[in-house]
């Protein structure tokens, strides 16, 4: 029991931290997937003009590989797209000319275009950019109900999946309502965003460079949030694949992540292991800073004094 209050106190340690760093490293990456992540819809070809064609030529091997993959998912098409009037399109054009910094502006514009515009063609994209919106400002709970309203819009929305497989489980506190229940969504959205990630088809107004780099981004976020569901669940051996996985793929390392990783180590007694995360979390520039240093030399005390479990 102490070591489990420890443990939930010290993940406890730089949320505010956690919940920045999210924040900035997701956001241009998950910008990025969320144009190829629903390509073909009215919105991306509102944005590309002449690129339209392209962006449905690219369509059938998105939803051949997403059946191949995902035989459940919807197909990342609008089937009836409504008639879009010149208000509209003013409208949306407002609403992505919002700088990305003026977040309490692109809010007020994107609600108000969803209000506006119940059947728009637009609202997949602007649901999904308002989830980062809220993200990014703080809302998080705000973020949860807007990013669960586009995954209904667009089930395959990658960036807004791994968004809220990697936030929910960091969100949860004491008075968190149904916390299991909020974990097996976490759980759900992380794996799905593993799954389609992967199969995504690159679209034509993306380098190569760019595309693997927002594609490598959404997977390290997919894989913390799983990771760290298996770690409030306590399944620690289960945490450390999909932790290492994160630190690998993320262009930009969150040291969140190498401190939840030394977390699972130690609580895994591979306390090796332990000490070599919690260090690369002490020498990164965070809030969390002065909590790894201490954690690796706890991890190294534990290592001279106790038996090292096997892989």
């Amino acid at each position: 029991m102490g070591s489990s209050s420890k443990a939930g106190r010290r993940t406890k340690v730089g949320r505010k931290g956690m919940k920045r760093k999210c924040m900035i490293c997701l956001q241009a990456a998950a910008l990025a997937v969320l144009s190829l992540s629903i390509a073909g819809t009215a919105a991306a070809k509102y944005g590309q003009g002449s690129q339209s064609g392209q962006g449905g030529q690219s369509q059938p091997p998105a939803k051949q590989s997403d059946k191949s993959k995902t035989p459940d998912a919807t197909p990342l098409t609008l089937d009836a797209p409504a008639p879009v009037n010149a208000e509209e399109d003013a409208a949306y054009k407002a609403f992505q000319d919002v700088p990305p910094t003026d977040l309490n502006k692109r809010i007020e514009l994107g609600e108000a275009f969803n209000q506006k515009y119940p059947q728009s063609r637009y609202r997949p994209v602007v649901f999904s950019t308002l989830t980062m919106a809220y993200l990014q400002s703080g809302q998080v709970q705000k973020m949860i109900e807007t990013g669960e309203k586009a995954i209904e819009l667009t089930p395959n929305d990658v960036t807004t999946l791994a968004i809220l497989g990697q936030t929910i489980p960091r969100a949860l506190n004491a008075t968190s309502a149904d916390p299991a229940k909020q974990l097996e969504k976490a759980e759900t959205y992380s794996k799905k965003a593993i799954e389609i990630t992967p199969a995504l088809p690159k679209p034509p107004n993306l380098t190569d460079e760019a595309f693997d780099k927002a594609k490598n981004q959404t997977l390290a976020s997919a894989h913390s949030g799983l990771g760290l569901v298996y770690v409030r669940r306590g399944k620690f051996a289960e945490a450390i694949p999909e932790l290492e996985q994160s630190v690998k793929l993320d262009p930009s390392p969150d040291p969140v992540n190498f401190y939840l990783l030394g977390m699972a180590n130690q609580k895994a007694s591979h306390f090796d292991d332990a000490v070599t995360a919690f260090s690369k979390c002490a020498g990164m520039q965070s809030s969390l800073q002065g909590t790894c240093k201490t954690m690796a030399e706890e991890a190294k005390k534990l290592g001279a004094t106790q038996l090292s479990a096997p892989k």
